[in-house]
């Protein structure tokens, strides 16, 4: 039985069907297309950071370099709430009371009774106590001598990576206090922070990555410092890389390249957008992002940035590329011909 023309169908459906290759890329082409528009369309509508690209990075801490603040030389210690001192008479040795400072910055001595000693020097606590006890007539010029045997002027504070708290007499060399404090870790920044009662701003000093000249930075600490060892911090990778979604621990030592890093995380995917790598970057109280080709970079066509602690490294996936290699090509294939036989029965 012969099938009538049709003007829709110039050839019967046979005929069709055993020619229907071309009819199938077309549609093919058509539905690829179409899915790529789309996907298009949905990568558009991300409402992530915007891609404009910056140079304006987090700045370092800038190390302390006044002599002054870095070499002090004989620091005389502020007496503070809580500080346990030992008063000693050079001429008597039964006078030794052992006192705290009490919450309102007076102790009570024998022979003298309260006396403020809060907020006076070591040198000017010592005058002090000997004024008082020649002005009582206890003794003709009375050399007193006074220390700390507890309490916040008795102590280095080490905090941040390191958590110590090391008691110094006089003064000590940082990397005394640091070594006292177990060294440190693998984690901690090179870059020291010292806060310092009487010192405005806090001091930073730089211990580097050599150990020949660590000692530059080797400057004496006093009671009462607080040590501040930062941590190195991380870079975080993710997007179209052979182990997405991972960090690396930024090392004291040597500088973390993006090329470097690219390889610690397994290298890069064919589906990954490669003129479109972000570098995000905190800088303050915002967030900037730098855009690199890491092809160009890979190839040694452009500068291979060095990254920061806490940066972000994004490599989009292209939607039609993820969409080929998790084998979606196959499913379209079923699609178009599920299209095709329902379109021709």
């Amino acid at each position: 039985m012969s099938h009538p023309r049709h003007p829709s169908f110039p050839t019967p459906w046979p005929q069709i069907r055993s020619g229907s290759w071309p009819i199938r890329l077309t549609a093919l082409w058509v539905v690829l297309l179409l899915v790529a528009g789309y996907l298009e369309s949905a990568q558009a509508q991300f409402s992530g950071p915007a891609t404009s690209s910056t140079s304006a990075y987090n700045q370092n801490l800038t190390p302390t370099t006044d002599k002054a603040l870095l070499y002090p030389g004989e620091r005389d210690i502020v007496l503070s709430v809580g500080d346990q001192i030992t008063i000693r008479l050079f001429s008597d040795a039964e006078y030794s009371p052992i006192v705290r400072i009490n919450n309102d910055g007076t102790v009570m001595l024998p022979l003298i009774g309260i006396i403020h000693l809060q907020g006076l020097t070591v040198t000017q606590a010592e005058q002090l106590i000997a004024e008082k006890l020649e002005a009582d007539g206890m003794y003709r010029n009375p050399q007193v001598t006074l220390q700390i045997a507890e309490g916040p002027n008795a102590v280095v504070t080490v905090i941040g990576e390191i958590h110590q708290v090391v008691p110094v007499v006089g003064a000590r060399r940082l990397l005394d206090v640091l070594s006292a404090a177990g060294g440190l870790p693998p984690t901690a920044s090179h870059v020291i922070t010292i806060d310092r009662p009487g010192v405005s701003k806090p001091i930073v000093v730089d211990l580097g990555t050599d150990p020949m000249s660590s000692s530059l930075g080797n400057i004496p600490v006093f009671p009462g410092d607080t040590i501040v060892v930062s941590r190195i911090g991380i870079v975080y990778m993710f997007g179209a890389f052979g182990t997405p979604g991972g960090t690396i621990a930024l090392n004291s030592y040597t500088p973390l390249t993006l090329t470097e890093a690219t390889a610690l995380s397994g290298g890069i995917k064919w589906e990954g957008s490669f003129s479109d790598l972000r570098i995000i970057r905190t800088v303050g109280d915002h967030r900037t992002v730098a855009v690199y080709d890491i092809k160009k970079v890979l190839d040694g066509k452009a500068p291979d940035p060095i990254l920061e602690p806490n940066d972000i490294v994004y490599l989009p996936i292209v939607a039609w590329k993820e969409l080929l290699s998790t084998g979606g090509f196959g499913t379209v294939l079923g699609v178009v011909d599920l299209y095709l036989a329902l379109r021709y029965p």
